[in-house]
């Protein structure tokens, strides 16, 4: 049986990723649990936000030594919702300095990691709190639950993609699933080739078969689709 063409072309397009431009290696990739909310005026949020599965992206850029940390947060709900934070090592050390932060430039992308893996794991005892303003501006608090108090571990300043950067990674993803669903329509018509073969009665009542749906029961046969005609 021989592989289909859109098998050798979906690896290629992984190289199209938008976020790997200028010499940027993917370090971690992970959905987290946000928690969103908008800011409406310069005043901060009161209501507790909507929570959300976030898709994080961590980036590093290398030379020597590192270079820039960037951090990628996008949303498979919106393909437009795509947010960054970029460090570079003297960045850093403003933050490090306002924050009194006890890590180097070199363990930034390490502890981010670790905190993203404690929301995901206690998601009521570590909480990551989106706070998006109109401006374009955002902050990532991580803030750790300690029952009798909520204390925060880190904050993340955050800025909106701009219109082209938005474009590219949108038209990336939707290249993406175009990709892996002619991936699947390939496989399928090579798993129908195979069973035609080997059993082509089968075949004929797996095409008859409608397609079942996850956590939709099955329709009993006896039970017309069709409302019933009241004269």
């Amino acid at each position: 049986m021989e592989d289909s063409p859109a098998a050798f072309d979906y690896p290629a397009l992984e190289e199209l990723d938008p976020s790997l431009v200028d010499g940027f290696k993917l370090v971690y990739e992970r959905e987290v649990p946000f928690e969103l909310r908008s800011a409406v005026g310069l005043d901060p949020p009161s209501e507790v936000g909507a929570l959300e599965a976030v898709k994080v992206k961590i980036l590093v850029q290398e030379g020597p030594q590192l270079k820039t940390i960037r951090v990628e947060l996008s949303s498979e709900s919106n393909l437009f919702f795509l947010y960054v934070h970029e460090l570079s090592e003297p960045s850093f050390k403003e933050v490090q300095e306002s924050q009194r932060l006890m890590v180097d430039f070199n363990d930034y992308p390490t502890v981010l990691m670790r905190m993203l893996n404690q929301c995901i794991r206690e998601p009521h005892t570590v909480l990551a709190i989106f706070i998006m303003q109109p401006t374009g501006e955002a902050r990532l608090d991580f803030i750790q639950n300690m029952e009798y108090k909520f204390v925060e571990l880190l904050s993340c300043r955050f800025l909106a993609a701009g219109e082209e950067l938005v474009r590219q990674h949108a038209t990336y993803r939707y290249n993406v699933v175009k990709a892996r669903l002619q991936l699947m329509q390939a496989r399928l018509a090579d798993i129908n080739a195979a069973v035609k073969v080997k059993n082509p009665s089968l075949l004929l009542q797996l095409q008859r078969t409608p397609p079942r749906l996850p956590g939709v029961p099955p329709q009993s046969p006896n039970r017309s689709s069709t409302k019933p005609f009241y004269p």
